[in-house]
């Protein structure tokens, strides 16, 4: 008997572990129980899906299609340097891509979080580290840097587990071992922690605790002296990845998340480089948070922040049927300008709309104002201007881009000359920094116009 289809849904393809998430009718977001997943876990990722995201999603999707029907809409984690790549067909509805850290601070906004700017979100996995700087323009969730660390095979989180293993003289190639190691970690986890904590505490007398069994695996006890141990190797790794990332002398506030995010130890070792902890809501797996928020943003629960959620337009003359006109030509449509994306162009019936420049009127660059606009808003706020150099007979695409600080910049796009090549070269682009876009397209009191 299958389960009520929800209508929205979010994936988080990890290397390990296969995560799928849901809003409840109650509106707390919660992993789906899904046949043969590993409970507070996911679905074991299988060996080729750990090479190919794409592979994994599909078989998530087809797992929870089979168990809980078709959902409308689909929202799939990933880290934040996929976030422009194409969306993956997995045939209906087509997934729409989230980074990692704008899943993460959508739980935290939705939860009352109210996280001091910038921060940093680590996100702490089993094959690798992302570390990325976040801050606040406007409405929007800039991520100004990111920087990965991937150490050689086994991972990084993977590595600590095959450390544990390995000091336990268990064999880890069997998926049923790394399942067992995962279920007992769960269940044990507040006895695991004890013991580090005692052993961190007081490293002169670790060794009185080492012979401290936390838990069990394949028949073989787990001690906390193993554990410790192979902590090292989160460690270790962490320190190589922050003297990659280079975070600078400021101490910002950390949000940690991933499997490896749920060891107290390690989390003491990151916040003392870097800055404070800004925790997760409570009861929050750190392994679960991304696609947790990742579910709120599918169900409409909560705003990503990771794109322009306004329309803005640019007020042009134009020539209609012979005579001059003033009007607006639209540029970017709400929601589809996102920080560090590609430049999204003017188009009229999904071909780009060609303009032509013209001086002044007393010659020279040309006066540009930009608009913006909520959906359905009568009233436009303004957004800046731009001055634009007018080349004789310059005909070009306009359009618009946000970098990954927030700010925007007006993109003159010349086109090619050649009316004997097809396909004429592009010439390069002009751009315009505009700043940041208005954060709220709600015209002021005295811009509105009075009550009659």
């Amino acid at each position: 008997m299958t389960a009520p289809a929800a209508p929205a849904v979010a994936i988080d393809v990890g290397s390990r572990f296969l995560r799928v998430a849901r809003v409840e009718a109650d509106g707390t977001p919660r992993l789906v129980d899904l046949p043969g997943a590993v409970p507070g876990e996911g679905l074991p990722t299988p060996a080729a899906a750990c090479e190919d995201r794409d592979a994994g999603l599909r078989l998530a999707y087809a797992a929870y299609r089979e168990h809980c029907g078709t959902p409308d809409r689909l929202v799939l984690v990933v880290p934040q340097s996929e976030q422009d790549r194409p969306a993956p067909d997995v045939g209906v509805p087509r997934p729409r891509l989230l980074g990692t850290p704008h899943a993460v601070l959508a739980l935290l906004r939705h939860a009352g979080g109210q996280p001091a700017w910038p921060l940093l979100v680590c996100d702490l996995g089993a094959s690798g580290i992302d570390i990325a700087r976040c801050a606040l323009v406007g409405r929007m969730v800039g991520v100004s840097r990111v920087t990965r660390y991937e150490p050689g095979p086994p991972g990084y989180g993977a590595a600590f587990d095959a450390a544990v293993l390995d000091g336990a003289g268990i064999a880890a190639e069997e998926p049923e071992v790394l399942r067992g190691l995962a279920l007992a970690r769960s269940a044990n986890a507040r006895r695991i922690e004890a013991a580090l904590d005692r052993m961190a505490l007081r490293p002169d007398r670790a060794e009185r605790f080492a012979d401290t069994v936390v838990h069990e695996v394949a028949g073989r006890e787990i001690t906390a002296g193993v554990v410790y141990r192979a902590l090292s190797r989160l460690t270790d790794g962490l320190d190589r990845a922050l003297a990659e990332a280079r975070p600078g002398p400021d101490r910002l506030p950390v949000i940690a998340v991933g499997g490896p995010a749920r060891s107290g130890a390690l989390i003491r070792h990151l916040t003392e480089r870097l800055g404070p902890a800004a925790p997760l809501p409570d009861g929050t797996d750190p392994a679960s948070a991304a696609v947790l928020g990742a579910a709120l943003v599918a169900a409409g629960r909560a705003d990503a922040a990771d794109r322009y959620s306004y329309a803005v337009a640019v007020r042009v003359h134009r020539t209609v049927a012979g005579r001059p006109r003033d009007s607006e030509l639209l540029i970017s449509p709400p929601g589809t300008l996102v920080p560090g994306g590609a430049t999204v162009f003017a188009e009229d019936r999904g071909e780009r709309v060609r303009l032509r420049t013209a001086p002044a009127a007393g010659g020279g660059d040309r006066e540009v104002r930009l608009v913006v606009r909520d959906a359905g808003a009568g009233t436009a706020v303004p957004a800046g201007t731009a001055m634009v150099p007018a080349i004789a007979d310059a005909r070009l695409h306009v359009g618009l881009r946000i970098t990954r600080d927030g700010t925007a910049r007006l993109v003159l796009q010349p086109l090619g000359r050649s009316p004997d090549d097809a396909h004429p070269p592009q010439p390069p682009p002009t751009e315009i920094p505009l700043g940041a876009l208005p954060a709220d397209a709600r015209p002021a009191e005295t811009d509105r116009p009075p009550d009659t």
